[in-house]
């Protein structure tokens, strides 16, 4: 049953890929459309970051992550590379969960 529903699911992934490319020249999308497109992509990475960084299992998770991704989002939004985003962020969760800041 399982390896069924995972064919199915590779299929799917796949087809969707190839219409992409291929029904890019019959459907036409309006300028209008195009734009909120871009800002539901924009609030659905948005929704994604939050759940992640701020519920593990149903509960908040504390202080200590949401501080760490807003240091990571500040400093990515600063242009920092993307190695200095990363290791500022874990320092500074891991720094808070040292100090007692769950």
């Amino acid at each position: 049953m399982n390896w069924i529903a995972i064919v199915v699911l590779a299929a799917g992934t796949y087809a969707l890929r190839f219409a992409g490319p291929v029904l890019r020249d019959r459907i036409t999308v309006s300028d209008e459309l195009k734009r909120y497109l871009s800002l539901a992509a924009i609030a659905l990475l948005a929704a994604l970051i939050a759940t992640a960084a701020l519920v593990e299992g149903g509960k908040f998770v504390g202080i200590a992550r949401p501080a760490g991704v807003l240091v990571g989002a500040v400093l990515a939004w600063r242009k920092a590379p993307f190695v200095v985003v990363v290791v500022a962020a874990a320092l500074t969760a891991a720094l808070l969960r040292v100090a007692g800041v769950e």
